[in-house]
């Protein structure tokens, strides 16, 4: 009998704020017992919910079963820093841009933001939580803004439009002097993560699909024609699988040694006082990354998305046994809120309320794992650090196959090879943390 058994469960440390600032959530039941169903979907992120979405898209008869290990919005998915980006946002190369066809991937990107834009449409999602408002590369050295300036030649030769900002914008934008220059391009999406995934799930259970939380599933194993998949209390029969659970595929023993787990952090300011806000300046919505991929990501969000609000990420784990401590959280919040001062000195001295961390997959060579895994066990996996949009693709690609339809997005996904190969312990750990410290001393936007 073919069984897969899961090594660990998800296990992500801090408070998942952007859960936290939307107040009490309807609460989910957990599986017991034994359920039947024609898919059943492991991960309620974007690509599961996305999945499930798609499934019934597809045929709305089909029952479909999701189970998450956590609440629903409490994992990766909530914890995302929110940006949906249709441009190409390599995360191992040196700004961003892919190494394959660009136009192809901007074209995919937009198929997802086209999807979820339809979902809040349909399932009556808050529009704060998915607005279309386009996001900067911020600069703080010479260095960054010609990264900008390269980044915007190969935008204008794909023909995509964008926005050199000097000093004086980026504060009007802002309310900081910390960057000397930006690069706005307009078309991606801000969620508010959580509350854009809480939508998804209310809509799905109004679309009649099961969704169990708190429900970790521990193996899933061949009995006859069917898969069985098993938590602590309960089991779910069904003939297809769609594991949509990142960089815990390698948890149930798929593309073992080729998977870099990643975990970064992030810190989340109270609620902004009106002096604080009269302070600050600036527009009460943006978002900026940076332009070194290896940078400090920074947004600010208003009462719409949970508050007056600055939210600041960076910091950079590679835990290939996907167990950090609270230690960690701790050592990225100090450097977050000296960050965090460097870009806002007018607030210094606000402490930060949330600390947390997330997690997220890459491959050395940027390709995803969206395909059948074993016959009737179907993968949407390694988002390379674009949870949204590739998350979104790999969960459509997952439930298309699942019943037999090809797409543009499947055909994507078809042409990638496997993850590369990593080096072995402790080789990987140890040589993988070093890249990640001195990409992050070289990132130059602080």
């Amino acid at each position: 009998m073919t069984r897969y058994t899961a090594k660990r469960l998800p296990d992500l440390k801090g408070q998942a704020a952007w859960n936290a600032i939307l107040g009490p959530q309807q609460a989910l039941p957990t599986l017991e017992g034994d359920q039947t169903a024609d898919v059943v979907i492991i991960g309620a992120g974007f690509a599961g919910l996305s999945a499930a979405r798609r499934l019934i898209q597809i045929d709305p008869s089909l029952r479909v079963a999701v189970l998450d290990a956590t609440r629903v919005a409490y994992g990766s998915s909530g914890r995302n820093s929110g940006f949906m980006i249709d441009l190409p946002h390599d995360l191992v190369s040196d700004d961003y841009a892919g190494a394959g066809d660009d136009r192809e991937v901007i074209r995919l990107n937009r198929q997802a933001i086209a999807f979820g834009r339809n979902a809040v449409e349909d399932y009556e999602i808050s529009p704060d939580y998915f607005v279309p408002m386009g996001k900067i590369n911020g600069a703080a050295s010479q260095t960054a803004a010609d990264h900008n300036k390269t980044y915007s030649e190969h935008l204008a030769q794909l023909g995509e439009p964008s926005e050199i900002l000097d000093q004086k914008q980026m504060e009007e934008i802002t309310g900081s002097r910390h960057y000397i220059g930006g690069l706005y391009s307009p078309g991606t999406v801000m969620l508010q993560p959580a509350g854009y995934v809480r939508g998804l799930a209310a809509g799905l259970l109004r679309d009649g699909v099961a969704l169990f939380e708190n429900s970790g599933v521990t193996s899933f194993a061949k009995e006859g024609v069917d898969w069985c998949v098993r938590t602590a209390k309960g089991r779910v029969t069904a003939p297809k699988v769609i594991l949509s659970v990142n960089g815990h595929l390698e948890s149930f023993g798929f593309e073992r040694g080729r998977l870099m787990q990643i975990f970064l952090y992030a810190v989340m300011t109270p609620e902004l006082s009106p002096q604080d806000i009269r302070t600050l300046g600036g527009h009460s919505r943006w978002g900026v990354t940076p332009s070194d991929p290896m940078g400090t990501t920074v947004r600010r969000i208003d009462t719409g998305q949970g508050g007056n609000r600055i939210v600041t990420r960076t910091c950079t784990t590679l835990k290939p046994n996907m167990a950090i401590t609270d230690a960690h959280v701790a050592r990225a919040a100090k450097v977050m809120q000296r960050k965090f001062e460097q870009r806002f000195p007018k607030l210094a001295g606000i402490k930060m309320e949330h600390a947390w961390s997330g997690h997220l997959c890459l491959s050395t060579n940027s390709v995803s794992v969206a395909k059948e895994l074993d016959h009737g066990v179907f993968s949407a996996c390694v988002q390379n650090g674009l949870g949204t949009a590739r998350g979104t693709l790999t969960g459509i690609a997952a439930a298309e196959r699942a019943t037999g339809l090809r797409s543009e997005i499947t055909d994507y996904f078809d042409r990638e090879t496997r993850p590369k190969l990593l080096p072995p312990q402790p080789f990987q750990e140890i040589g993988g943390n070093m890249v990640i410290r001195y990409k992050e001393w070289r990132a130059t936007d602080d």
